[in-house]
């Protein structure tokens, strides 16, 4: 069968100009669809004539469109219309996160939802099709028939899944700031730990579970791209086995650069393999630091303590590895709290800094408590740059102090002058200069506000509690 994969271009206003990854999802899905005549398209890159000339030329028989995040509910949907329109005899389905836990608020034209992992599930679907036998599959829930759905396990040995069928584009393509080119790899799945506000856990159902060393470096030993950045929650939730890793990478002599995840209690309990992974090519490493004092990182079930905070800044400086710090600018924060949010950051000298608000997605434990307080239910303010919830301060003071995190971190010159660095070194200029444009977009208080007021609200019932939970 002929089936078209899209990843949507998200309207969430942040770092999507910044950092460009790869649907590595979508490229695993397509790996094992590998008997199919399969084609990925990226509406980041190739846009709507993309699309357009992709259903005229290529026909799909099935399309799937990624829904990940909750703000790309109100587009997926749209894009769903536009597609069956354009090929009404198309199967249309639905995958992702966003889409896994809110599964019951997706509507026709959308023929199914694919609910939790797309692999195995997308595979029986599509044999199914074929076959003429399109009966109820566990895992797929389909909007016409709600009754008749049934949950599906996960896979249990990620090592039988074969490569990701990898998409790449020419010119600026996929990267990490000015990293390019950069693949995704994945060396686990799911997190042991339950923060309040992440979706992750919960699409997995605090499962974790891994794929061997040789798999992860034969994996890697396939990727053409000189970055790599492992989408592991925490790469080092595991210690033994991200040192196997690292061994095998040192003992195979594979020359790339590498950024990862991890929290900052394992960061301080495993400086010595921090220094391995560094002396192979580590670069940078990824901490949601999120809160600034003992009280905050509660309230988010974080399971840690400012001090270890801390403690994983000075272990990072001492190896020379680049820190990508992220933190959570709650609504109710007064004057105060984002003054000492703005001197902790300086204070610690932390030069590469994210800021998202508090946002209650849908299917998390934070939605459940908060769900009741939300002030909005138009999903395209749920991409954790904007407040859906009461703000201590007026909206527009609100957002001028959320800026000006970004203005203590970055400065426009220091930005230009990076950016004209990496020109130098190869980076497409039309690339460079929308990564200054999304830049200043993150410290411009009237982008955020436009959500609230320009904006047509287009809304949606939020899902039942026990759909949610």
């Amino acid at each position: 069968m002929k089936v078209l994969l899209i990843h949507p271009h998200s309207k969430a206003l942040g770092f999507g100009d910044m950092i460009r990854a790869e649907p590595l999802g979508l490229e695993s899905i397509a790996g094992n669809l590998r008997e199919h005549l399969v084609k990925i398209l990226d509406l980041r890159i190739e846009g709507r004539r993309g699309l357009e000339k992709a259903l005229s030329s290529f026909r799909p028989e099935v399309v799937g469109i990624s829904c990940l995040w909750t703000c790309d509910h109100v587009r997926v949907q749209e894009l769903a219309l536009f597609i069956k329109k354009k090929l009404p005899k198309s199967f249309l389905l639905i995958g992702g996160v966003h889409a896994s836990l809110c599964y019951e608020q997706f509507k026709e034209p959308i023929d199914a939802v694919i609910v939790g992992e797309g692999e195995e599930t997308l595979r029986e679907l599509l044999e199914a099709i074929e076959s003429g036998k399109d009966g109820p599959l566990p895992g797929v829930f389909r909007p016409s028939d709600p009754k008749n759905f049934r949950p599906r396990g996960f896979i249990e040995n990620l090592d039988d899944l074969p490569f990701p069928l990898r998409v790449r584009y020419k010119g600026v393509g996929y990267h990490l700031g000015f990293q390019r080119p950069l693949g995704l790899v994945e060396a686990s799945r799911g997190c042991p730990f339950r923060c309040s506000f992440c979706a992750v856990w919960q699409f997995f159902k605090g499962t974790y579970r891994v794929k061997s060393p040789e798999r992860v470096v034969e994996e890697l030993l396939n990727l053409s791209d000189p970055f790599v950045l492992f989408v592991d929650d925490n790469f080092l939730a595991d210690p033994e086995r991200s040192m196997e890793i690292a061994f095998l990478i040192r003992r195979k002599s594979l020359k790339k650069y590498y950024t990862f995840q991890a929290r900052s209690d394992s960061i301080v309990k495993h400086k010595d393999l921090l220094k391995l992974w560094k002396e192979i090519g580590l670069k940078a490493v990824f901490v949601g630091f999120e809160g600034i004092s003992d009280e905050e990182l509660l309230r988010l079930n974080k399971r840690l303590r400012v001090s270890t905070n801390d403690q994983a800044i000075k272990v990072l400086e001492e190896l020379g590895i680049d820190l990508w710090a992220s933190f959570i600018v709650e609504p109710s924060f007064n004057l105060e709290e984002f003054k000492n949010l703005r001197t902790y950051v300086r204070s610690r000298s932390i030069k590469n800094a994210s800021f998202s608000v508090l946002t209650p997605l849908p299917g998390t434990r934070l939605f459940e408590e908060l769900k009741e307080k939300i002030i909005s239910n138009n999903y395209e303010l749920f991409d954790i740059a904007h407040s859906v919830l009461p703000t201590a301060l007026s909206l527009e003071k609100f957002y001028e102090e959320f800026c000006s995190l970004y203005q203590e971190v970055y400065s426009a010159g220091d930005l230009i002058k990076e950016g004209f660095r990496a020109w130098i070194k190869g980076f497409p200029l039309k690339g460079l200069l929308k990564m200054l444009l999304s830049a200043k977009r993150l410290s411009s208080p009237s982008f955020y506000l436009k959500a609230h007021y320009l904006n047509t609200p287009r809304s949606l019932s939020f899902p039942s509690p026990d759909r949610a939970s």
